[in-house]
């Protein structure tokens, strides 16, 4: 059987698209020094401002979402079946399901004595 490789899957592709990520930062520091901004606060004015505000921006985001998973978080087995008897649930939902079909049933019978 032929396994798929994904392009991410070599090692050489993913230094490449490191290599150009690095590259799209360079460019866009070095346009922070020819393009001209109108700020609206004297900080705006330092030289790569942005990057240096997007960078802590994104470890602050990364910090509260650590603990944020701490209240989040469930247990690994939280969800898991064997903690749930489940031939009461089959009987539940076939109770549930003749429930349904004697409502049905009474409710055709009504209608025919209308009629």
């Amino acid at each position: 059987m032929i396994k798929k490789q994904y392009i991410f899957d070599n090692p050489k592709n993913v230094k490449l698209l490191i290599k150009a990520l690095y590259v799209c930062c360079i460019i866009l520091f070095a346009m922070d020094l020819v393009i001209h901004r109108h700020i609206y606060h004297p900080w705006e004015e330092l030289i790569g401002y942005y990057a240096f505000y997007g960078c802590i921006s994104c470890v602050v985001l990364v910090l509260i979402a650590r603990e944020m998973r701490k209240v989040v978080m469930r247990d690994e087995n939280y969800y898991d079946v064997t903690n749930i008897n489940v031939n009461s649930i089959e009987k539940k939902a076939k109770k549930e399901t003749q429930d349904n079909k004697r409502e049905s049933d009474r409710i055709d019978t009504n209608k025919r004595r209308k009629n």
